[in-house]
Order: structure tokens, then C-alpha cells, then sequence
């Protein structure tokens, strides 16, 4: 049959129309500005006088794309071409269906509208069948329609990857959050500014009462918002683990929506989107559709309310279930921060409980008193006194009163270190730098950082170790041995000796420079016998820590006891106090310690022989306040014989002012010829 000239006409048009398709394309044009460019070309290449591209949206088939005079067109010739899938006309109109691409596993976001071309056509064209004109008009209806599915391809991965790149910024931001109120609000202000709704809110599930608990608290006022885990939208995504959209002005049943969380905040619900928030240890990973999880993995339900100029659609879904993925990520990750937290914090205050400095006699209480004004800063400190006296327990204080408590604290005795290994010991050595140097080791002072390093015995250190030393306190760095690379330390050091600092000075054992730069401050603890009623506080804490660490009652020590511990010299300070109540908690069965349990020895003013005390307590006269008279004037006697006729040593071994010493002596009997002296 011979083709009338119209359609042998249109036929023209049909390889210079797919060009122009193809160009437009590659210009990269949005929807809109496609279609403004290639419908007048498929108009004129399929004959039609005017008409356009219109889309089915809300159920009503609207114009997208026009050209010509605006007349009606009629929607059921479109509404019966879309629904049969062929070109129809009537009453000079023509519908031609445009084919809905099969939505592929890798696309995401809405489908596009169903759409079709509706035209008005020319006289000659319109006396012409659907079946004659379909070879023409088909091929260009299918590759409008597969141009405009590129388009809108790629406009919904354009706003996927803008999205994403939001929920990522937003979720690095979560991370540096603290607060848990502050992070569950920033969760919900994000995806309200998302997916553009009135509100957001995280429902955390509460398996033990069987309820969702609203977070933030957009709740009644004074308590938080709860509902029933089986309530409302948010119980059927509970319930079966998937994401569920409700809009109010669709065929979407009321009755799903809980209505009476509206009344109870005098809001009303319009649209909603709800996704489960699953456990990130259980579930993590980069989903292209919300899926279905199992209930044991999930922690809550993230909603979205009210979309603001229209309705939610499973683009909102999937850009709520990406900021659940990573909401419930930061809310584990801040959970388990905060526990860790907790869990730290509650061990540093057990070792600070473990390094008090007990006592009240005044010595003491000075030290305490400078200790803690010299923790709030990163000063380095000297610690001076005899072997025994606590330095490291006042190291440790210091450590635990400081900014530096979470941080770690490392002792090293320096006097137990040979030059050989000093350097290594100190500042590390890298794999290969010497025999048996198997592997790299990090040093005490890189161990140290952030923290407080204690060198104990700093007085023996070999002169090689001296000058090493002093160039790390100075430059803060430290180089590894074998190693070429500086690494910086933050790191406070407390150095301690036993030894006359200055006299080793004098006979070059020990750096000026070196001493110069550990003094900065200087701390001195007395020795344990020159503390006065001390010894009975020290003695009864050191019963009770070893009484409840072997699970037996708290001994008691009688008066005797007591006397002796008072008149003891205890040349091995706080360690022989210690030491002497542990072998007592182990060997004395009473619930009262005697001297003999206490066993000690060396010179005292109720020992003398082997048995001093017993000789006084035979010969004590029968009155208490005699026989106390007598003990302190043999006590006082003893303690000015030890200290060599010093009244100022004296009085202070005895916990008491030089005046006050006179004054007691006074009252006694004694005489007190060196008074003016």
C-alpha cells in the first residue's frame, strides 16, 4: 500500500529528531529543560498541530510539557491508551503511551512518572488509523521515553549522592559529641533538614517493660514520650523490621496511625516514614534499599513526620534508613565511649584511694598542702627523704590530684639500671640496633606520655645516664637507640633520692645542671619516727587493708603496744610500719595485738636488754597517772638523747612546738636549762 504524504513527510524528520535527542542529552539538560527542547521536534516529526508530554501525579494526568495553544485534552483517551499499552485516537487526539522501563537492581528513589504524548493532529494525519501510524510513531515514543529515563536516572543518583554526602558529614559531626540528649537531637534536627518534615524523633526500645521510648523528648511535659512497642506505625516496623510510610492523603488507613500521642501533644500527624535503628555490632553495611532485619537486632524505630509540601515516598524511606545505619552507630559508639569512660574513671579513683598521704602531724600536712598546689601543674618536683618514708606514695598522689590522672604512671628505679641498658630502658631501641634486639621497644618515656614518669633513686644514676637524661627534660624529645627519627613526649617527670643531692654535687658524682632541672620543686617527707601519733594512724590503716585482704577481723592493738610503736625508732620508716603489721595480721590469732606480737627490735625507751618494757611495767608504781608521768618524762628523755641535746629536733619528733616542749617539761619536773639557749 503506498504511504500518503503526510507520513512519508514525517519520516524526514525522524533521523534528524533522534540526533537532536541524542545531543540534547549529552548537553546534560534537567528534565524540564529536556523536554522544552524535544517535544516541538516530536510533535512536528509525528504531525500533531499541538500538544505535549503529560504525567500521572496524585492520580491525575497533568501537562509536564506543552506546546501550542493550552486546550483541554481528554484524560480518559489517556487513561485507556496507558492502561492497554497501544495508541488510541479520538475526536482528532492522539495518546501514545510512553513504555515504563523495567526498574533495574542498581537504581534508586522513586520510578518515574507513567507519562504519555498527547497531541492534536493535522487534518490530513487525523483521518489516518492508529495501526497505520504505530511503525512512525512508536520508535520515537520509545526513545523519548528511554531519553527521559536517563534523565531521571541520573538526576535521582545526582540527589542520592548529595544526600549521602550529607548523612556522612552529619554522622562524622555525631561522632564528636559527648552528650547523648545533645547527639539524639542533632540526629533529629538533621533529618527533619533532609527530608524536609515538621519533626523526627528516635523511639529506643525498651524490651524489659515493652516500650518505645521517644528521644529526644518531644513528650508531655515533665516526662517522656513513651508508647506501647506494638502501637502505631512505629510498632508494625518493630514488629516486622521494615521501613513503613503512612500519608494522610492517600488510602492509607487511619487506623494505623497512634492518635493518641497527637492528643497528648496537641499535634497532628499528616505523613510519616518509620525505619528500624539496628544494632551496628549486628548489622552494618551500605544497604540501596531499606530490608528487613531480624528483631533481635533491633535497637528502635527512627521516624520522620509531617513532610512539608507533600507526601513521603520510599526515597524518604531509604534516606531515613541511611541516617538511622548511622545514628545507631553514633549512639553505640557514644554508649560505649561513656562506659569506658566510666569504667577508667573508676579505676583511677581506686588507685588514687590506694596513694592518700595519711597523717596529721604537721610535716605532713605541709607536704599534702604543697603537693597539692604543684599538681594543677606540670612542674617538675624532687622528692627528698630516707629510704622508706612514701616517696613513691607521694608521687602517686601528686599523679592522681594532676590534669595527667587518666594518663599512665610509670616508675623507674634508675639505681637498678646498668649504663648499658639505661638508654634503652628510658628511651626505647628500634629492631636490629644491637644483639637481642629481636623486635622495637618502646621506652618508659614514650610509655609515659600524656602521663607522669617517676625516676626513683634519680641520686644513683651513672654520670652516661645523667647527661641523656638532661637532654630529654630539656628538648622533650627522645630518639630511639639505633633510631634516627625524634618522637616528641608530653610527659611530667618526679624524680626521687635518698642522697644528699649537694654533696654528690660537690664530689662530682651528680650534674649541677642536671640537679638544677629536677629542683624545680622540692618536696621533703620526714622520717616516720620524727611524726609523732602517725605511727598508731599508719599502724591501723595498714591492719585493715591486710585484715580485709586475707578476710579476718581488724585486730586491735593494746596500750602496751601502742607505747612500744610510739618509742620505736623505725629506721626503716613507712616500709617497716607496714611490713611489721602485715607479719601481725598473718601470725597474731587474737583480736588483740601485745608487744610481744609485734616483735620488734632495736632501741627504745621500753626496750632495753631484750625486755625494757617488761622491766617498767614490773617496777611501775601503782597509780596510772604515775606510772603515765614517768613514761612521758623516760619518752621525752629518750627522744632528746636521740637527738643529740637538739631541743628543735626534739620537740619536733615529738609532734610539738619547741615552746610547748619547755612548757611539758616543765609541768613534769624535768629540768630545762637549755631554754634560753
Amino acid at each position: 500500500m503506498t504511504e500518503t504524504p503526510a507520513l512519508i513527510e514525517s519520516d524526514r524528520f525522524d533521523n534528524e529528531l533522534s540526533m537532536d535527542i541524542l545531543k540534547t542529552l549529552q548537553a546534560d539538560h534537567s528534565r524540564h529543560d529536556f523536554l522544552d527542547v524535544a517535544i516541538p521536534g516530536v510533535l512536528q516529526s509525528m504531525g500533531g498541530t499541538l500538544g505535549g508530554l503529560v504525567s500521572q501525579r496524585s492520580g491525575k494526568w497533568t501537562p509536564e510539557c506543552w506546546v501550542g495553544e493550552k486546550l483541554p485534552f481528554p484524560p480518559e483517551l489517556v487513561g485507556e491508551a496507558f492502561e492497554r499499552g497501544v495508541t488510541i485516537s479520538a475526536d482528532g487526539w492522539h495518546a501514545i503511551p510512553l513504555a515504563q522501563p523495567q526498574r533495574g537492581g542498581t537504581m534508586v528513589g522513586e520510578p518515574s512518572p507513567s507519562s504519555a504524548l498527547v497531541m492534536r493532529l493535522a487534518d490530513d494525519m487525523s483521518r489516518i488509523e492508529p495501526a497505520k501510524s504505530a511503525p512512525h510513531t512508536q520508535p520515537i515514543a520509545d526513545m523519548l521515553s528511554a531519553a527521559l529515563h536517563r534523565i531521571d536516572t541520573h538526576d535521582r543518583n545526582l540527589q542520592r549522592i548529595d544526600q549521602l554526602s550529607s548523612v556522612l558529614r552529619a554522622a562524622a559531626q555525631w561522632q564528636q559529641l559527648d552528650d547523648d540528649e545533645a547527639l539524639l537531637q542533632r540526629i533529629a534536627d538533621t533529618a527533619t533538614k533532609l527530608l524536609h518534615c515538621e519533626r523526627a524523633s528516635i523511639f529506643l526500645w525498651d524490651r524489659r517493660r515493652k516500650k518505645l521510648v521517644g528521644r529526644p523528648a518531644l513528650g508531655v511535659q515533665g516526662k517522656p514520650l513513651e508508647v506501647d512497642d506494638k502501637a502505631g506505625v512505629v510498632g508494625e516496623v518493630l514488629s516486622t523490621g521494615e521501613a513503613k510510610i503512612w500519608n494522610g492523603n492517600s488510602d492509607d488507613d487511619e487506623s494505623r496511625v497512634n492518635r493518641t500521642v497527637d492528643r497528648s501533644l496537641e499535634f497532628q500527624t499528616h505523613s510519616l516514614v518509620a525505619v528500624p535503628m539496628c544494632n551496628p555490632v549486628a548489622h552494618f553495611g551500605a544497604n540501596t534499599k531499606p530490608t528487613a532485619h531480624g528483631r533481635e537486632e533491633i535497637v528502635g524505630v527512627f521516624e520522620a513526620i509531617n513532610r512539608r509540601g507533600g507526601s513521603f515516598d520510599q526515597s524518604d524511606a531509604m534516606l531515613l534508613s541511611d541516617l538511622a545505619l548511622h545514628a545507631a552507630a553514633a549512639i553505640h559508639s557514644l554508649q560505649t565511649r561513656k562506659s569506658l569512660t566510666d569504667s577508667r574513671d573508676r579505676l583511677v579513683d581506686d588507685a588514687a584511694s590506694k596513694t592518700q598521704l595519711i597523717g596529721n602531724h604537721p610535716s605532713i600536712d605541709q607536704v599534702r598542702k604543697n603537693a597539692q598546689k604543684v599538681a594543677a601543674t606540670d612542674l617538675t618536683v624532687l622528692v627528698l627523704g630516707s629510704n622508706g618514708t612514701g616517696k613513691e606514695v607521694l608521687a602517686r598522689h601528686i599523679h592522681y590530684e594532676s590534669n595527667r590522672r587518666s594518663g599512665p604512671f610509670i616508675a623507674v628505679n634508675c639505681a637498678a639500671l646498668v649504663e648499658s641498658l639505661l638508654e634503652s630502658e628510658l628511651f626505647g631501641h628500634e629492631k636490629g640496633s644491637f644483639t637481642d634486639a629481636s623486635q622495637t621497644r618502646v621506652g618508659k618515656f614514650e610509655l609515659a606520655n600524656g602521663g607522669t614518669l617517676f625516676l626513683d633513686e634519680v641520686g644513683d644514676m651513672s654520670p652516661g645516664g645523667q647527661a641523656k637524661l638532661l637532654r630529654v627534660l630539656e628538648d622533650k624529645v627522645v630518639v630511639r637507640v639505633g633510631g634516627s627519627q625524634t618522637i616528641p613526649v608530653d610527659v611530667r617527670v618526679i624524680a626521687a633520692t635518698n642522697q644528699p643531692l649537694e654533696q654528690r654535687i660537690a664530689e662530682k658524682r651528680f650534674r649541677e645542671d642536671l640537679f638544677f632541672r629536677l629542683n624545680v620543686v622540692s618536696l621533703t617527707l620526714p622520717s616516720l619516727a620524727k611524726r609523732g601519733d602517725d605511727v598508731l594512724m599508719l599502724a591501723n590503716h595498714f591492719l585493715k587493708h591486710f585484715a580485709y585482704q586475707i578476710g579476718r577481723t581488724v585486730p586491735i592493738l593494746d596500750a602496751n603496744a601502742k607505747l612500744m610503736m610510739l618509742s620505736h625508732p623505725w629506721p626503716g620508716n613507712v616500709r617497716e610500719l607496714r611490713n611489721t603489721m602485715e607479719r601481725v595480721c598473718y601470725l597474731c590469732s587474737g583480736d588483740r595485738i601485745g608487744v610481744d606480737d609485734l616483735m620488734l627490735t632495736g632501741n627504745s625507751p621500753l626496750q632495753s636488754g631484750g625486755n625494757r618494757e617488761a622491766s617498767f611495767l614490773s617496777n611501775a608504781p601503782a597509780t596510772l597517772s604515775d606510772a603515765t608521768r614517768i613514761y612521758q618524762i623516760a619518752h621525752i628523755n629518750q627522744a632528746i638523747e636521740n637527738c643529740r641535746g637538739n631541743m628543735t629536733e626534739a620537740a619536733e619528733r615529738l609532734g610539738l612546738h619547741r615552746s610547748n616542749l619547755y612548757r611539758k617539761m616543765r609541768q613534769l619536773g624535768m629540768p630545762t636549762s637549755g631554754e634560753g639557749a
